[in-house]
């Protein structure tokens, strides 16, 4: 029921209105702030669930699995590759075929049956190798069908983190296009604050309750919990289905980004002229900037050939694979300047992407955390975003004042000096890394325990506290 206002005309007449129109009612339009906290809850309880099989993946590949660590490892970095990768494709096919909200609830989905498969594992005893044999420590080898059943379910689980995580996003910018009004850039940026905040949490809570869980309660009961979650994910944001904006799928930048590739191949003849006119350009509605001169042979993508093989009769592209907006051409040439700057990060994500190593250093090491608690040995990797919420807030709000405060003027440091300090911090991190393995190699040569992957050196695992702390920069 609406309100009702009373108000009189030039006439004296009274008239009747409702205080809120169609237009302000959030109730009666679809989006709005309703319903980014089941978007919200989506996408936590998607992130705790994955992110909490993750550390202990490769002690329960070693230990149930009897796979050798090499081999545990490189099925845990290609299952972190593939889950890193999906959510490009899972863009691109969201944007063009899909949706976002289909892709998001196929995600679910499938993440879902792959983490339900991955719990069965560890109910059926057919699904894995019997236990080893402790009196000849003798251990028998995983079946070709076990292996094939364990990597259909971290195959499901990437397909599902890819179309969840690729969209989620985007998908709660829809609902805020027309909620803010004038404030809407506001309200974007505070949704994504609270986005990445929540994302943070969600892996801080997967890193330690999840994992000790885990540790404490058996596999059974520490593979159930995330698939409890994400069946919570999937029905939080199925529930709001009604409520959301849904977009069309349209073609989307990478593939506009594709056509000016193609089409300055296609166009790879023409010369290009050192005194052109604004009018070969095919410029976009409403545009008329030139293209710049760096990265010039891509300008041959927007070069009118022919206006009446080219244009149509409303003046867009024939052929947007043959001809494209100057728009496109720079926007390819913004995306090709940044590679190099991008490219600079790849040595030190390999190092962050060495998820399986930590854990099996901290399982040998002392993880006792006064006389009675001890740290498992998969929840070392919350210090690191522990380290990153830290670094943040002192660079925020110590490092940043004092700074001023000593130049006399505003200080900050660009984004490319930050990730030179970042890099920095990688590479000591790594130095000081290499420097506790060494040790702790010669401890266990030393104490006997050179070919016992189960034993446990006397060396704290504190000391792997500076690769978490240096990973955070």
């Amino acid at each position: 029921m609406y309100m009702m206002e009373n108000s009189a005309d030039e006439n004296g007449n009274t008239i009747t209105k409702p205080l809120l129109d169609d237009d302000n009612n959030s109730s009666s339009a679809k989006g709005g702030f309703r319903t980014i906290p089941f978007i919200l809850a989506n996408e936590s309880f998607e992130q705790v669930a994955s992110y909490g099989l993750q550390p202990n993946m490769i002690l329960y590949l070693t230990r149930e699995y009897h796979l050798k660590m090499t081999t545990g490892s490189n099925i845990i970095f290609l299952w972190s590759a593939a889950t890193n990768f999906k959510p490009l494709l899972s863009a691109i096919v969201a944007d063009i075929f899909v949706g976002r909200f289909r892709m998001i609830l196929f995600g679910c989905v499938f993440s879902l049956l792959g983490m339900a498969l991955l719990w069965l594992t560890t109910m059926i005893p057919q699904t894995r190798p019997p236990p080893c044999d402790e009196s000849s420590n003798n251990c028998s080898s995983a079946t070709t069908l076990q292996l094939f059943l364990l990597c259909s379910c971290f195959g499901l689980m990437s397909i599902g983190a890819g179309g969840t995580r690729s969209s989620s996003l985007a998908f709660g910018a829809d609902q805020l296009k027309k909620a803010g009004g004038r404030r809407n850039g506001w309200i974007l940026e505070s949704y994504f604050s609270w986005y990445y905040a929540s994302c943070t949490i969600s892996v801080l809570i997967a890193s330690t309750c999840i994992v000790y869980v885990q540790e404490k309660m058996g596999w059974q009961v520490g593979f159930g919990i995330p698939v409890i979650l994400m069946f919570l994910s999937a029905l939080s944001f199925s529930l709001a289905s009604p409520c959301y904006v849904k977009l069309k799928a349209k073609s989307t930048i990478i593939v506009e980004l594709l056509q000016v590739a193609v089409a300055s191949c296609r166009k790879r003849h023409i010369d290009l002229s050192t005194e052109s006119s604004n009018m070969i350009y095919h410029h976009q509605k409403g545009s008329s900037i030139l293209p710049s001169e760096k990265l010039r042979f891509l300008n041959k993508a927007c070069i009118i050939v022919d206006p009446e093989k080219d244009l149509t009769t409303d003046g867009r592209a024939a052929d947007p694979w043959t001809l494209c907006t100057i728009n496109q051409v720079e926007d390819l040439k913004t995306l090709l300047k940044v590679i190099p700057l991008w490219s600079t990060g790849m040595i030190m994500s390999v190092n962050i992407s060495q998820n399986s190593f930590p854990v099996l250093q901290a399982n040998s090491m002392n993880r006792r955390f006064g006389s009675s608690f001890e740290i498992p040995a998969g929840s070392f990797g919350m210090f690191t975003i522990i380290s990153i919420i830290i670094w943040i807030a002192l660079y925020d709000r110590v490092f940043l004042p004092i700074a001023s405060k000593i130049m006399g003027k505003h200080v900050h440091l660009s984004a490319r000096k930050r990730m030179a300090i970042g890099m920095l911090l990688s590479f000591v991190c790594m130095v000081v890394t290499a420097t506790v393995e060494a040790k702790r190699r010669n401890l266990a040569i030393r104490e006997g325990y050179s070919d016992a992957s189960e034993a446990v050196v006397d060396m704290s695992a504190l000391w792997l506290l500076p690769l978490d702390c240096g990973n955070s920069g």
